[in-house]
């Protein structure tokens, strides 16, 4: 009898443990399913990161006994910065680049010390050094670009980069609003062009260079009729570094545009009708219509649209590398490009310091641009 009782009073409490543990399994559920997927994730995100961040701090040589990985530390940024990549890397400013700097580095140094709107309750790094940074960031990347235009001197990757990105990004962004503008209208055939200007967007990125590679053939291209009457029958654009890096441009801007279209298109479609159809009423012009109405509502969409453009443009390398493989000389070269050139020719420690060079540029500019723009632009400052 007694042995039953002690059965009877355990049987409850092995029965509470079990509740107990599948209570706790269950709150855990979304944890343990999420394991496995975030492991997978973080491994292929951080092996690749550390792996060549190392690569970065080390140099790759052929030996007898194979490959021969030694560790050589800030060797290969000092090379890309400072070394016999410098140039390659920044390029070359002439004089009129480096007078430019130091009078751009004076007026910063005026606006800064003019800047007095302190605001109650908002800590200094907002007031002052973000605005600082970016106007060091502006700066910078005006004077590494325009102190290049001038003869004499000569564009680096960076600032060939720099022009993709930003001029990239503003015309593919104002063709795009051109575009979807057009097909909000109410006008026959709009459903046509809609399809026809997404149509870029479905073709790769190689295949649009060598499309462009072919259009841009003044020999034997199927626009030479256009070229000899426009008498450029003898003109090739990959031996001027600017027509070059103009035809790059033009084929990033053709295949991209359709994307900036597609988002502006969508965002045209939230705009409320009857505010629009109010303000005509009231007689406001078009223009007025569009500034005070239409562009608030796509100005979400829009900075959203823009950092992604922004983020994409940064690593653009089939275009300059099918169109004209990186010339003439380097004129066309994108950092990517450089990148892989460098990896091509085994500098392993070179293409992984550029990579990373890169990145910390990537991250600058997005992080300022999220910390300024995005939020003005949803309405948040």
């Amino acid at each position: 009898m007694g042995e039953r009782v002690r059965l009877k009073e355990a049987t409850p409490r092995r029965e509470g443990v079990w509740v107990r543990l599948v209570a706790w399994l269950e709150r855990q559920a979304s944890a343990f399913f999420l394991l496995p997927t975030v492991l997978v994730i973080l491994a292929f995100v951080l092996f690749p990161l550390v792996g060549s961040l190392y690569s970065s701090l080390s140099r790759l040589r052929f030996s007898d006994g194979g490959l021969e990985l030694s560790f050589v530390g800030l060797a290969n940024y000092r090379k890309v910065l400072l070394g016999s990549e410098q140039i390659h890397f920044l390029g070359q400013p002439g004089a009129i680049g480096w007078v430019m700097g130091v009078m751009g580095l004076l007026a910063l140094g005026i606006g800064v010390v003019m800047y007095r709107r302190y605001r109650a309750g908002r800590p200094v790094w907002t007031w002052l050094g973000q605005p600082l940074l970016g106007g060091l960031l502006l700066l910078g990347f005006a004077w590494l670009f325009l102190s290049r235009l001038w003869p004499g001197t000569h564009m680096g990757t960076l600032q060939t980069t720099l022009f993709y990105v930003l001029v990239g990004t503003a015309l593919q962004y104002l063709l795009g609003l051109g575009l979807a503008l057009l097909c909000a209208e109410r006008l026959p055939g709009t459903r046509f062009f809609r399809v026809l200007f997404i149509l870029p967007l479905a073709i790769t990125p190689i295949g649009v260079a060598y499309m462009f590679r072919m259009l841009t053939d003044t020999g034997k291209g199927p626009l030479v009729p256009l070229w000899e009457a426009l008498g450029w029958g003898g003109f090739f654009w990959v031996n001027d570094p600017w027509g070059a890096r103009l035809a790059v441009l033009i084929g990033d801007v053709w295949q991209w545009t359709p994307f900036a279209f597609i988002v502006l298109l969508a965002a045209l479609q939230s705009v409320p009708q009857e505010q629009v159809e109010a303000a005509a009423v009231d007689g406001a012009s078009r223009w007025q219509i569009f500034r005070h109405i239409i562009f608030p509502y796509l100005l979400p969409a829009s900075a959203t649209l823009v950092l992604i453009r922004l983020i994409e443009g940064f690593k653009i390398v089939d275009l300059p590398n099918i169109l004209t493989n990186g010339g003439p000389g380097t004129a066309t070269e994108s950092i990517t490009l450089h990148a892989y050139f460098a990896w091509r020719t085994l500098d392993i420690g070179t293409a992984a310091a550029l990579g990373f060079l890169l990145m910390l540029l990537v991250s600058l500019v997005t992080s300022l641009y999220a910390a300024w723009v995005l939020p003005r632009a949803r309405g948040q400052v």
